[in-house]
């Protein structure tokens, strides 16, 4: 197994460096979508009175309170009543606007805005469930530089062509505590191979969320993106690629990390909040988000000590941009677009970006906005936990989307038998 290992460690010194290139090139290659040319005021008054049901998911209450801020704010700013409607998986939205278009539903459609990435994004795109393109005709998309930040217009290695406007950012980082970590003599572990060790040093103390969680899934590209020898081939579909080949080096680690993890890697955590608890109470080492506010949200809502820090790996971690899209058969169209360009403000972004509100970064760039916008954003605590950008490190590009099905199906088959 070590010879097994010293292979791996060369592909991800390998498999990282290939991967930003690749990356780069591939974003070079994106042109934008001329956006809809009607005047912005008159979007705005077709929208008062209009409802918006906007589908997002609803299993924190720091993001509940977001939208229920952001609802009376377009109340009483545009006379749009905006409605939060809570889902715990957004596919199965997908799965309804789809059958409303089987059915010849063309207008008066359920859902009026979606927050969407990902796979999601890509099957609505495909299947022609999208309205627009209109992102980049919103006034407040001129605050987004996407040659400083690609991915607000690459999602998941698929171009937005302005049918998804960005509304965050995200990054893998993972969540320790100082305090038990200083009383074990220990280290973060700083990338997939030392977190190998990290296990086999505390075994049964590290786990991660079950697939297909988001953050689970999340974690298992993050280790092939360390692992595999051909980063470069995750950014395309996985259609073009050997799966077995690419796949194979996270396999192996997988099989020897599991049975070091909590309860022997026979039972999971169902998602990545369940790892809060258990990192509070010490039966587990590492935690994990998406989010690399969460922590410092965390400690201020009480859920986990002030001796809680976040940290990411050596080589890089995922990172990638969440968006807003209006779905083909929305009544709402005009409202939804308000709504949107609301929530990418200046204003609305800051906010959101307050750790003590949701900690959610923000998909615009301090480049494009003037001294007062910079300074809402400035003036925020940054939060005890929360990495500044420097520190944040390198952002790895998400495999594209095609990646996920079939790893969360292969996973599956090798560990849930």
């Amino acid at each position: 197994m070590k010879k097994n290992m010293s292979s791996i460690r060369t592909w991800s010194k390998k498999a990282t460096s290939a991967l930003v290139m690749a990356t780069v090139a591939f974003i070079g290659s994106a042109s934008a979508i001329e956006a809809k040319t009607v005047p912005w005021q008159e979007t705005v008054e077709q929208s008062k009175g209009q409802t918006v049901y906007f589908n997002a998911w609803g299993g924190s209450e720091q993001i509940n309170g977001y939208i229920d801020w952001a609802t009376d704010q377009v109340e009483k700013r545009y006379g749009i009543a905006l409605k939060h409607v809570k889902v715990s998986d957004t596919s199965s939205v997908v799965s309804r606007v789809l059958a409303e278009k089987v059915a010849g539903r063309k207008s008066n459609g359920t859902v009026d805005l979606v927050w969407i990435n990902g796979e999601n994004f890509r099957s609505m795109k495909q299947n022609g469930l999208l309205f627009g393109p209109f992102a980049e005709g919103l006034p407040s998309f001129q605050g987004v530089d996407s040659q400083e930040k690609p991915t607000t217009v690459l999602d998941f290695g698929e171009p937005a062509d302005g049918l998804e406007a960005p509304w965050g950012m995200a990054q893998l980082v993972f969540i320790y505590d100082t305090d038990t970590f200083s009383r074990k003599q220990a280290t973060p572990p700083a990338n997939a191979l030392e977190l190998l060790e990290f296990a086999r040093k505390h075994k049964g103390r590290v786990t991660y969320p079950l697939p297909p969680d988001f953050v689970g899934t999340t974690f298992l590209k993050q280790l092939l993106s360390e692992l595999t020898p051909e980063p470069g081939v995750l950014l395309k579909p996985v259609s073009e690629a050997d799966f077995d080949a690419v796949t194979s080096p996270l396999w192996r680690y997988l099989d020897e990390l599991h049975p070091l993890l909590w309860r022997e890697g026979e039972t999971f955590p169902a998602n990545n909040l369940a790892l809060t608890p258990m990192l509070d109470d010490g039966e587990i080492l590492l935690s994990m988000t998406f989010n690399p506010a969460y922590a410092s949200s965390a400690i201020a809502s009480g859920e986990l000590p002030e001796t809680v820090r976040t940290y990411v790996h050596d080589v890089g971690t995922l990172g990638n941009t969440h968006f807003l899209a209006i779905p083909f058969n929305s009544d709402s169209t005009e409202a939804a677009q308000v709504v949107i360009n609301f929530l990418l403000s200046p204003e609305a972004q800051a906010h959101k970006a307050d750790p003590d509100v949701w900690g959610d970064p923000t998909v615009l760039s301090m480049s494009q906005l003037n001294s007062i916008e910079r300074k809402r954003f400035s003036s925020l605590p940054l939060g005890p936990a929360t990495l500044s950008p420097e520190a944040l490190g390198k952002v790895l590009p998400e495999p594209h989307s095609s990646w996920v099905a079939e790893l969360e199906e292969a996973w599956k088959a090798r560990y849930r038998q």
